[in-house]
């Protein structure tokens, strides 16, 4: 198990980070929750992949503030006439992170590539199977089928062949599943019998490393001095977990934070009075949307998803929660994506013209059902209790009976991807800037299954072989003319009720200087510091 510090010393920790009380060399980021796994491979949330990446480098990275793809731990690539074959450059004299119970004795090379990813692609790896064998990202987007192989042609040359050509591969080496484990430590954690702490107790070359954790309480990183961008400007980071946005922000007021996500919307204005207190904004790519379990019954028939679609009253939804911080959403892509479809047109608020579709479907007498609502603060959803109230309130005028439902963020998640809901309000956050992010690993097939983002467990044949044969052409004219396709049919069928797109709000004390609002809402603090004013 990981080495956990008391609940009062961390506690002591925090408090003294205050830029109110001291160390000006301890950054505190309230985040909105405790991560499913500080583990990269095994991460599913941006709440996971944020607290994973201040530990590890990616393959390949996005730009901080950008959609844009930049080398990392991968220096440079060639891709193959026929795009079957990817050989990359690595970076030469990247460092390990020591920990507590490991040295480095070398720096990153090809075998920590081929360790990271034949470990998710190869089912009889040693270390498949450690934390159950699943890897969400890489089985979201089809790595299992994609990667024919991952070869070292040198110490720092990797040969990846694939399948198939894969329009999106480079876009999803930016992903969490690319992030570079070192099998040094690994041999060593097999060696003496504790696997699990590859997961647990983490090492990586990112530009902070592990220290510990306290479930529901705090994670702490120092500053890894050796980072090939150089240090960082902070000595310690800390994750201080705080899913109540009023809580962060009377943290982030009374200087026990420095950096919090995602403060309520209807913070705004106190915010922007206090002088101590910056409030950053951008338009988000992100969407909150109400997924459909299509598998159960009356939510197989589409009939039942259009009338639901048509009883959700958005504006009211979004004028009482979002406070003028989001836009109503039609598709499953956020408008600021190039394959967005502006012809589609949203289903009217009207539900008198739902009550009728769902007599027409046999339920003129309504039904009873289950409404999951998000535990947490997100982007996407504010306050998700109030959405799923507001929804309740819209479906019982048409006699469907909400009861509902949460659980804590992690066995929320957990229980959606397993299937165990019948609606259940979710979103999603873009992790890099290709369509693919939304609509093969959201609404795809080869998601439905039990454990996959799928959350509708929705699968149409034709929706399918739309976002597949986008990914085999390279003409970006005629991938987003099939993902325009695509969202017709996802409109039609509607497995979802796509909520609101959101803007997306961040606050910090105002000597935190070099942090940057990132479209994919990743937190990256390795170039953040604290001035003395």
């Amino acid at each position: 198990m990981p080495r956990l510090v008391s609940r009062l010393v961390l506690s002591a920790l925090i408090a003294a980070a205050s830029p109110l009380a001291a160390s000006a060399s301890t950054l505190v980021f309230c985040s909105e929750g405790m991560p499913e796994t500080i583990s990269p491979p095994l991460a599913t949330t941006t709440t996971g992949i944020n607290a994973g990446r201040q530990i590890f480098d990616y393959l390949i990275d996005v730009k901080p503030g950008t959609t844009e793809l930049i080398p990392s731990l991968a220096q440079s690539w060639t891709i193959s006439d026929d795009g079957l074959v990817y050989t990359f450059k690595l970076r030469e004299g990247v460092e390990f992170h020591s920990s507590r119970i490991f040295t480095p004795t070398r720096t990153m090379n090809a075998d920590d590539v081929l360790f990271s990813l034949n470990r998710q692609l190869q089912p009889d790896h040693p270390f498949h199977n450690v934390p159950g064998g699943s890897f969400p990202y890489f089985d979201d987007t089809g790595m299992s089928d994609l990667l024919k192989s991952v070869e070292k042609v040198d110490d720092n040359t990797v040969r990846m062949t694939l399948t198939r050509p894969d329009a999106t591969f480079l876009a999803n080496l930016a992903l969490p599943l690319s992030a570079i484990m070192s099998a040094e430590y690994a041999d060593a954690l097999l060696a003496q019998g504790h696997p699990e702490l590859l997961d647990l107790e983490p090492v990586g070359t990112g530009y902070f490393a592990f220290l510990d954790l306290t479930p529901d309480v705090a994670i702490r990183y120092r500053a890894f001095e050796q980072h090939w961008r150089g240090p960082p400007a902070v000595d310690t980071l800390v994750f201080s977990i705080t899913p109540n946005a009023s809580v962060r922000l009377t943290k982030l007021t009374v200087g026990e934070c420095h950096v919090t996500a995602f403060p309520d919307p209807a913070d705004v204005e106190t915010i922007m009075t206090n002088p101590d207190l910056e409030l950053l904004q951008q338009e988000g790519y992100n969407v909150g949307y109400l997924a459909m379990n299509v598998t159960k019954p009356p939510f197989d028939d589409a009939r039942v998803r259009r009338a639901v679609a048509m009883a959700i009253d958005k504006k009211s939804i979004i004028d009482a929660v979002y406070r003028g911080s989001g836009v109503a959403a039609v598709n499953p892509l956020p408008p600021a994506s190039w394959a967005y479809n502006e012809e589609i047109e949203d289903y009217p608020y009207d539900p008198d013209a739902a009550w009728a579709l769902l007599a027409d479907a046999g339920h003129a007498e309504g039904f009873e059902t289950d409404l999951w609502y998000i535990p947490v603060s997100r982007p996407y959803s504010p306050n998700g209790k109030r959405i799923a109230e507001m929804i309740a309130a819209d479906l019982d005028r048409i006699g469907i009976r909400v009861h509902l439902v949460t659980k804590e963020w992690g066995d929320y998640r957990t229980s959606l991807q397993d299937g165990e809901h019948t609606m259940a309000l979710y979103g999603w956050t873009g992790d890099n800037p290709d369509p693919d992010n939304f609509l093969n690993i959201l609404l795809g097939c080869r998601s439905a299954i039990k454990g996959g983002n799928n959350v509708a467990k929705w699968c149409d044949p034709d929706y399918d072989a739309l976002v597949t044969e986008a990914t085999l052409v390279t003409d970006i004219g005629k991938r987003a003319a099939l993902y325009r396709q695509a969202q017709v049919i996802a409109h039609d069928k509607a497995p979802w009720v796509p909520i609101a797109h959101s803007v997306v709000f961040m606050a910090k004390r105002r000597n935190v200087k070099g942090y940057v609002m990132d479209p994919l809402d990743r937190h990256i603090f390795g170039e953040v510091r604290l001035s003395d004013d």
